[in-house]
This record gives C-alpha cells, structure tokens and sequence, in this order.
C-alpha cells in the first residue's frame, strides 16, 4: 500500500526539499515500504535523489538506489560523491556493478575509477563493452588534471563532405547516446578538426549545403595536455557550452562540457583553499573523510613547519630579553603588532593569489603589482599607526613608548604587505603552487621580523 505523502511547497528552498525528501524516504525504508519510497521518488530529479541517498544511514543507501529503474539508477549514480560510489559498489552483485559503470559517460566512469583499487579497475575494465573500455583506456591514459583526463567521447563529428540533410539525419541518431548535440564538429577524413556548427546553424540551412561551407572554421579548442584550469579559464572567456579537444596531430579526440568545467572549477578552488589553510586536500573530500588520523595528517605538516618558524620568533624575544626588562611596556604591544602584521600580509597573499589564478595579473607586471601593494600597505600602516600611537599613550603615558609602537605597525605592515605580494609571485616564477605562500606561512615570516624590527626600533628610540 502506498502512503500519501504531503506535497513539497514551492515556496522551499532545493535544501529543505531534498530534507523533507530524505527524511520521509527513511522513514518508509524503516518501515520496509518499499513501494511508497519507489513512488516517493519518481518525481525527484536524478540529482536530488543523488543528495538524499548521500544523507541516509550508509545501510539504508543501497536499498533505496535498487528502488530505482536502470536507466534512472545510472544517471543518479553518476551524480554521486565517489564516496558513496565506493560503498555502493561493495554493496552490489558483480553483475549489478557491470551494468551501471559500462552505461556510465566516459569521463565520470574515469572519474570513478580514479577513486577505486586498481584490482577492482582492471577486473571491471576487462569486463566492460569494447568501445566502453577502448574509450576510458584512451581518458585513463592522459595525466591527471588535464583536458585529456576530464573530456567524454560522446559528441558528434559531421564529415566535410556531408550535406545539411545528411547531417540532422546522424544528429537525430545520435542524440539520445551523446553528451551534447548543440556544438557539431566538423572533420576531414583523417579526422582532423576543420570547423565547428551550432545545431541552430545546421537547422536554419539550406538541406542541400555542404556542412563544410556553413561551419565555423576559426575554432577554438585545447590539446588533450592543457591543464583543466586553462580549460575552465577559456570556456568562461569565450562562454563555451563545449570545447573540443585535439591530439598532438589535431585529430579531434574528445570534448569538455560546461557540467565537467563546473567540477574543475569547484575541485581547483577547493585545492586552493585549502593550501592558503595550510591543508593538505589529498584530492580528497574533508568532510568524507572518516578517519580522524588521516584528517590529522592532513593538517599537521604546515603545523609543523609553522611551529618551526614560530620558534624562531621566540629566539629572538629571547635575545632581547633586557630591552624589555627596562621597558616592561614593550612586552604588551608584541601579540598586536605581530597580529597586524600578519592580517596585512595575509589580505595582500590573498588577493595576489587569487589575481594570479584567475589571470587578472600576471608575472610581467609583477613590479607594478608589488609597487602598488607596497604603496596600500604603507597606507594601511600609517592609519593604524596614528590609532595606535594615541591608545599607547592612554594605556602607558609614555610618547617614548607610544612612538616606537606605532612606527613599529607602520614598518611592518610595509614589511607585511611586500612579502605578501612579492612572495606569492616568486613561488609562480618557480613553477610553485602560489597557494603555497598561503597566510599562515607569511605571518610567520612577518612575526620574526616583525619582532626584530619593534625591538631594534625600541633599542634606537628609547636608547637603550
């Protein structure tokens, strides 16, 4: 007997919808109404029934993924986070595992098989159909990372030779099994990519005209080399719905879609987040991740380099320790000063590695940027410093200590502001993550010489 279920208001937000979904489709699972929850989900689209399977009890998600009808199971699985892929792999009879993964697109199956043993890849890739296996070995065989790795086999290509007519005729064929219909490539017979049509160009000709005479023959594509965030920068900039991807010999191999692009996009921000946090993402989810050891692991290494460099910061406290036995005053304004430092030198990191990854600067203006951070920090510096020099004053009575605080701020957020910016560059000119020179390293680096800098600056204007 199936249940009613109360209909969703389309007045909620996509988050409270897939909710109320999740939680009325555990609650049916528990109570094994397995018809209700079948029906409970035909009006679902395949990538919120992706997400409310994610959320249920990991005994649960199995059961409700075989509710689903095959064609549906495969669309829904492909939207899966690979965690979950894997658990439900472990769930399925052999044979249930080969029919969803050889429907599968090309690129999320490379995908997938990224993420599994490489026992289990090569029983399954044995196993697949020859054109499927043919088509992931070929993704499988470029380097991670790269337009090669992420594009799909799945488009159309019109010989030159064939007509409009012949054309929508191979498109209509075709449309039900490919990624995408609305770019249509052109090639020669050696399948060298010569033009590109829209579908809105091919349905408005003449039925008599060659492809090769209405097709677009300026295109713009990748190698099957070029880095998936190259890839990202040039589907933004043209606002590509697709690219096409050649081979070292220009032989159209593949194309990457918008969907794919998105991914790259998401997976390439993640990756810089975490470097300017000082984690490691392993190319891993964090919060998929259930071992605490490895999520220790994660973080620990930039932890431990900081602590190195911190210790350096104390070295040299140490070695000041009588300047600030005569002027106890001088021990309170250090947390503050080493604090500003590193917030100015980190805002300058920040926007400069940003600037760098989305090509809004580049090396060749790499001095001018510097200059212009350099001027901003100097700014920033002589504002605070002015504030700090008056509350100083309030808190001690004292111009001599007051000045020393302030010119100090004023020093190292000059300090703090050419590090942040000068050093993200230096790491792109080494062909280094510029990530890397995230804000955690730079206030290190600006608390050492930050230190030294108040405490020279209070032995030269105190005369001590």
């Amino acid at each position: 007997m199936i249940e009613d279920q109360p209909s969703p208001s389309p007045y909620q937000t996509r988050e409270e919808l897939r909710e109320l979904v999740r939680s009325q489709l555990q609650a049916l699972l528990e109570r094994e109404n397995f018809e209700g929850a079948k029906a409970l989900l035909v009006p679902v689209q395949p990538v919120d029934i992706a997400a409310v399977i994610a959320e249920l009890p990991i005994q649960m998600q199995a059961i409700a993924f075989r509710l689903l009808s095959k064609d549906e199971a495969i669309e829904v699985y492909e939207y899966l986070d690979s965690s979950v892929q894997q658990e439900l792999i472990k769930e399925f009879k052999h044979q249930d595992v080969l029919d969803i993964v050889d429907k599968m697109s090309p690129d999320d199956r490379a995908r997938l098989f990224d993420e599994l043993p490489a026992k289990v890849v090569r029983r399954l890739l044995n196993q697949l159909s020859p054109t499927e296996r043919e088509a992931t070995t070929l993704l499988l065989g470029y380097q991670p990372s790269t337009a090669g790795r992420i594009m799909t086999t799945e488009y159309i290509a019109l010989k030159e030779s064939s007509t409009v007519a012949q054309a929508l005729e191979r498109v209509r064929s075709l449309a039900n099994v490919k990624e995408t219909i609305y770019y249509l490539y052109i090639i020669d017979a050696s399948r060298h990519l010569t033009g590109v049509l829209t579908l809105r160009g091919l349905l408005t000709a003449d039925s008599e005209q060659i492809v090769s005479a209405i097709a677009k023959r300026e295109v713009i594509f990748v190698h099957t080399n070029t880095d998936q965030e190259e890839v990202a920068r040039i589907v933004r900039d043209y606002d590509f719905g697709a690219v096409p991807v050649v081979d070292s010999e220009q032989r159209l191999v593949g194309i990457i879609t918008i969907d794919d692009v998105l991914d790259v996009i998401e997976q390439e921000t993640t990756e810089d987040i975490y470097t300017l946090g000082g984690v490691q993402s392993g190319g891993d989810k964090y919060f998929q991740t259930n071992n605490l050891f490895q999520i220790a692991r994660k973080r620990v290494v930039w932890l431990f380099v900081l602590l190195i460099a911190n210790t350096a910061t104390s070295a040299v406290i140490a070695g000041q320790e009588e300047i600030i036995e005569q002027v106890v005053a001088l021990a309170a304004f250090i947390p503050l000063l080493i604090d500003t430092g590193g917030n100015v030198g980190a805002q300058s990191s920040t926007v400069v590695i940003r600037g760098l990854n989305l090509k809004e600067v580049h090396l060749k203006r790499a001095l001018a940027t510097i200059s212009r951070e350099t001027i901003v920090g100097i700014l920033l510096g002589a504002m605070l410093g002015l504030v700090v020099i008056l509350w100083a004053y309030f808190l001690e009575g004292s111009w001599g200590v007051s000045l020393v605080v302030g010119i100090s701020l004023l020093a190292i957020s000059f300090l703090a502001a050419v590090a942040g910016t000068a050093l993200p560059f230096l790491f792109s000119k080494l062909g280094l993550d510029p990530a890397l020179m995230s804000a955690p390293f730079i206030t290190s680096v600006v608390d050492v010489l930050g230190v030294l800098i108040y405490l020279w600056l209070a032995r030269l204007i105190l005369q001590l």
